[in-house]
């Protein structure tokens, strides 16, 4: 009796763990282009700023929020290697929900975090994303390419490519600390 109280408390102690520990332990260490790559199924590779130029004449682009594009930032001084963030739910046509990588915190994933279109002409080509240290909208205005849609829904459950992030084998709770 003991003996199996003590393996679901082992257990539960494991899942619990594993929905807080960081998506950079053990080596994994997410970029916003893997996992956008991945997540939308948007076939593109090399740092994010380039993206929005690769997909010219491989995959339709626009200035419409759809669910599974890719956001493409632009490239700033504060961010030198740009930006891509896969679009999980459009809200309004001056709010989404993004799916990304690398953004609040180094290597970690964030799901379903707000974005909202502060551009003048409401284009989509300035926003604010929600940041994970303040809880809420970043004070930074980011500009934005445009989205990038992929050719097809995509293959995978991006939905759980965060669960897949964090299988960590053999893991113990002494090497999570």
């Amino acid at each position: 009796m003991f003996t199996r109280f003590a393996v679901r408390f082992a257990l539960m102690a494991f899942c619990a763990l594993m929905t807080t520990v960081p998506a950079q332990a053990k080596g994994t260490f997410w970029q916003c282009v893997t996992f956008a790559r991945q997540a939308s199924g948007v076939e593109l590779r090399g740092n994010a700023w380039t993206w929005w130029d690769q997909a010219a004449g491989r995959y339709q682009r626009g200035e419409t929020p759809k669910v599974g594009a890719v956001m493409s930032f632009q490239r700033t001084a504060r961010m030198p290697m740009g930006h891509v963030a896969m679009v999980s739910q459009v809200i309004s046509d001056r709010e989404v929900l993004l799916t990304h990588a690398n953004w609040s915190r180094p290597g970690a994933i964030e799901r379903d975090v707000r974005a909202v279109d502060v551009s003048p002409n409401g284009d989509w080509s300035e926003v604010r994303v929600w940041y994970g240290r303040t809880a809420g909208l970043g004070l930074s205005a980011y500009p934005v390419n445009g989205f990038i849609y992929p050719d097809a829904a995509p293959a995978s459950d991006w939905a759980n490519v965060q669960v897949a992030a964090l299988s960590l084998p053999r893991m113990t709770l002494a090497s999570a600390n």
